[in-house]
């Protein structure tokens, strides 16, 4: 026979899963034509017609019934189609087993009870709700021994209603073989657990809302049904009689499980007050507790108590509760108060303090202790710092010794090291070991400066990382995370404007750092109203420029220290402005100290003459001034984030006049050196140059300097000054970065060739005055005449007396320095030549034989100094032969030439000076 249509095909079931009895929906294609095409309907292999409602041709609502399978296809056989296929399939669930006190919306099996009281463990009471399988999926005995496991278990319990419940061994015990699929089932079923317990009895409404409706539809179908056939009238309601047939059952369950209800309820209010004792017994040990932990330190220990407590008993109505928890409270309150002695406690560590925090924000202390701290650690580093000052000021005026020792450090400081080496150089005694004798030469006021940094270098980054932790809330996370330490954080961060307004805190211990260094080092730059807080040191003397370079190394290095902690710039910048105060101060006072020294140099003149015609005292100068510049190359080097100490227009000007007054008060020494009286000269050390030529010929031992020898010692230094030493000294200037360097040179080349000139007119008018005054006596002695004089035999002797007097004139220059002797005899040949020109020039008239012994000297006189021949000289020597008669024979000019040259043979010796001097001159 065939079949009309095509054979039934499933194509989806909603649920796909569930327990048995569960109501699902099947779609497909071809499902039948009507409810009696429908002839059979299985899942999983169940037969599910008398459930199955047809729908339509592609929909079948049935109920799920018990099957072997857990999990088959859904196969529809129909009149016209036959027996269909699917392509989906159906997976059935065990359900749940439920206990006789378990609510349920669905008919249960009573069969299923009783075989779940076959599976209880031994001596647990049947009534129990505890549920025999908790994780909901089948239980695998393992092959463990119970010794075994108690030994791996020490103390612990397999039992999961028991307060030592260990999870591991229960799964060993029960689940060892479970795969882990199998597990996560069982966490899936947990969970579904935990939902209904929480939603309780709605929970239970909702899961069988479908009955519900289904039982209030059949009861309304019976209803109407009974109305339409009319046999409510006649025989009475039937729903009524079944409503009273509900009602007795309902009257004889709640009679046959009242009492046994009852025990469960008394049972479980015994077994739920007996827990609560045994859980929360500590609380009458509390109080003795908490004071042994004290004692001991273990506050996290009594901290996690006092919230346990908190937690059971905070709102307890029990009397006896409450007396035990008022005296946990009682003490917990007292250990608040030590926490706290112990934060405001100084000094301490910054673990230390937070950890004290961290306990006291544990335990509610009402305020806020981490301010508190705060503020207690702020005043303790200004009394710290102020106390320090006034004990450094206390042991300056020695009103108590010893003097305080900076945190025993065995380390003198460079410039005591330095004193300590040129001691052992001069051969002075030497212990070894400490010596705190560098504590005692170093100034009161730079060791207070290097104490008081040390002082706050050691206490300021706790106190700083404190404030950042308070300021960013992160010291609240790390110490707290309940919500009445949060609410605490938040109005920390209200806080925060109100801190940078004032900035209580961080300002004032940087101001008071600088006004304290002010006060030592820089007492004028402070206010009055602010010296006796920050000064008082009642110090005449000025540091010295090593000790001020000194102290800002001292400075600097704090400065980098608290730069390191991330401190912002703005609250740094007081320090950037007290080390450039003291850079420029420092510089100040060492051209001023310098200048001092430079002065003094006068005293050292030894006036020993080397080769060059050079003493010492250019050397010392210029090395006095190269190394104060060395001391200050420190200084004046900028450091990260410094400005330049020239940066000031006003600097730069005072620093420019400072290094000028250098000069000029050297200037001056010369200038004191060379007008010194011959009594104030000290011989007694004087000495020449084992390599120079005897210095004025000899020395004998009652020797005493000249004049005119200091003169030319003075004019010798000079030169040198303007032609090399002055130079370097601009160099090294430029070098360190000086400002106005070419006011500087121009001013000190000016002052230095003033004084030049005026010591050498002085050296001039002292040995050319006598030559030039013997002159005229020398040509008319023996009342000589130029009218009536006899033929000329040679040059005359004053003449030569000049010439000789010339010559030591040379002499005493050359030994001292040979450079200065063309200028000075260029000079003292002008003066002789002029005043030569100015006597014939005087003559009225000349006899032949007097314009010949005339035109003899004055050509043997240009003739014998022609190297030192200036111009000037030239043009008087011209002026003096123009004023002579003119030569008119062959034989005058014959007898001139014999004169002269027999002259110059007759003075080969005395005149070889000039020749040397003209061969030296031509070379160079």
């Amino acid at each position: 026979m065939s079949r009309s249509r095509q054979p039934p095909l499933v194509t989806g079931i909603s649920p796909n899963e569930g327990i048995p009895w569960t109501k699902v929906t099947i779609r497909g294609e071809n499902l039948g034509t009507g409810p009696t095409d429908l002839i059979g309907l299985t899942i999983c292999g169940h037969n599910c017609l008398l459930t199955a409602e047809w729908m339509s041709a592609s929909k079948i609502v049935c109920r799920v019934g018990q099957a072997k399978n857990d999990k088959g296809d859904i196969i529809v056989t129909t009149k016209s189609g036959g027996r269909g296929t699917s392509t989906v399939s159906f997976k059935l669930l065990k359900p749940e087993k439920i206990g006789i006190l378990d609510q349920s919306a669905v008919w249960v099996d009573e069969m299923n009870y009783y075989d779940m009281r076959t599976d209880r463990n031994k001596g647990i009471p049947p009534l129990s709700l505890r549920p025999a399988n908790p994780l909901g999926i089948e239980i695998e005995k393992s092959k463990f021994s119970q010794k075994d496991l108690e030994m791996l278990f020490h103390g612990m319990s397999a039992d999961f209603t028991s307060e030592n419940f260990s999870a591991a061994w229960y799964l060993i015990e029960n689940h060892s073989n479970t795969s882990f699929e199998q597990l996560k089932m069982a966490v899936a079923n947990l969970k579904r657990q935990a939902n209904k317990k929480s939603e309780g009895s709605l929970a239970y409404v909702k899961g069988g809302l479908s009955t519900f409706f289904e039982a209030q539809d059949a009861l309304s179908a019976i209803h109407q049904k009974l109305e339409a056939d009319g046999t409510e009238k006649v025989e009475g309601s039937m729903t009524q009689k079944l409503e009273n047939v509900l009602n007795r059952a309902s009257n004889t369950a709640d009679t046959l499980f009242q009492e046994v209800l009852g025990r469960k309820d008394k049972a479980d209010s015994t077994r739920n007050a007996l827990n609560v004792l045994q859980r929360f017994k500590f609380l009458f040990n509390l109080p003795l507790n908490i004071e042994r932990n004290i004692q001991k330190g273990d506050y996290d220990v009594v901290i996690n108590d006092y919230e346990k407590a908190k937690s059971l008993f905070g709102k307890t109505e029990v009397q006896v509760f409450k007396k035990y928890y008022a005296e946990v409270e009682t003490r917990i309150e007292a250990l608040r108060e030590l926490l706290l002695d112990k934060l405001l406690e100084t000094p301490s560590t910054l673990h230390d303090q937070k950890r004290y925090i961290r306990y006291l924000s544990d335990l509610h202390t009402p305020g806020d202790p981490a301010w508190q701290c705060i503020g207690a650690q702020h005043k303790w580093i200004l009394q710290l710092m102020h106390s320090c000052k006034e004990g450094y000021v206390k042991d300056l005026k020695g009103l108590h010794s010893p003097m305080l020792d900076l945190d025993n450090d065995t380390r003198p400081s460079v410039l005591g090291h330095l004193s300590q080496t040129a001691s052992l150089k001069r051969g002075s005694s030497f212990q070894s070991g400490r010596d705190d004798t560098w504590r005692y030469k170093t100034p009161h006021r730079v060791a207070f400066v290097e104490k008081l940094t040390k002082l706050v270098l050691s206490q300021l980054p706790n106190f700083w990382k404190l404030w950042i932790s308070y300021v960013n809330g992160s010291l609240f996370s790390e110490t707290a995370e309940k919500s009445g330490q949060i609410e605490r954080s938040k109005n920390v961060r209200q806080r925060q404007n109100d801190f940078k307004t004032s900035v209580i805190a961080q300002e004032e211990v940087m101001h008071s750092l600088v006004k304290l260094a002010r006060g030592a080092l820089l007492p004028l730059s402070i206010r009055d109203g602010e010296a006796k807080q920050y000064g008082g040191w009642e110090v005449k003397c000025e540091l010295s420029g090593q000790w001020l370079a000194h102290a800002i190394q001292t400075v600097r290095l704090t400065h980098e220290s608290l730069t390191a902690l991330e401190i912002p710039n703005d609250l740094l910048q007081t320090i950037q402005d007290l080390i450039l105060d003291l850079r420029v101060r420092c510089v100040m006072v060492t051209l001023q100290h310098t200048a001092e020294e430079i002065k003094r140099l006068a005293e050292k003149e030894d006036w020993i003459v080397d080769n060059e015609g050079l003493t010492s005292l250019p050397c010392q100068f210029e090395q006095c001034i190269v190394c104060s510049l060395q001391s200050l190359k420190g200084v004046l080097e900028c450091k990260p984030g410094e400005a330049s100490v020239f940066q000031q227009p006003k600097t730069q000007e005072e620093v420019c006049q400072l290094s000028i007054n250098i000069m000029q008060v050297f200037i001056y020494c010369l200038e004191q050196l060379s007008t010194k009286p011959d009594a104030d000269i000290d011989t007694t050390h004087l000495s020449v140059d084992v390599s120079s030529p005897d210095l004025f010929g000899s020395v004998h031992e009652d020797f005493s300097l000249t004049s005119e020898q200091r003169l030319l010692i003075v004019l010798s230094n000079c030169c040198f000054l303007e032609r090399h030493t002055f130079l370097n000294i601009a160099e090294h200037f430029e070098k360190h970065n000086f400002q106005g360097i070419e006011k500087i040179t121009q001013v000190s080349m000016a002052s230095l060739k003033e004084l030049d000139q005026r010591l050498f007119e002085n050296y001039i008018e002292l040995k050319a005055d006598p030559i030039v005054g013997s002159l005229e006596p020398g040509i008319y002695a023996g009342y000589f005449d130029w009218k009536d004089c006899l033929p000329p035999t040679g040059v005359r002797n004053y003449l030569k007396e000049a010439l000789v007097n010339i010559i030591a004139v040379h002499a005493e220059v050359f030994t001292v320095s040979k450079e200065l002797v063309p200028r000075v005899l260029s000079k003292v040949v002008e003066a002789v030549s002029e005043e030569l020109s100015r006597l014939m020039q005087c003559v009225s008239s000349f006899s032949r034989n007097g314009a010949l012994q005339a035109r003899l000297e004055i050509c043997a006189l240009r003739d014998t100094v022609a190297v030192y021949l200036t111009p000037e000289s030239k043009s008087s020597f011209k002026q003096a032969l123009e004023a002579l008669p003119q030569l008119s024979s062959g034989a005058d000019k014959k007898l001139l030439e014999e004169l002269l040259n027999k002259f110059k043979s007759s003075m080969h010796l005395q005149l070889t000076c000039f020749q040397a001097a003209s061969s030296t001159m031509m070379k160079t």
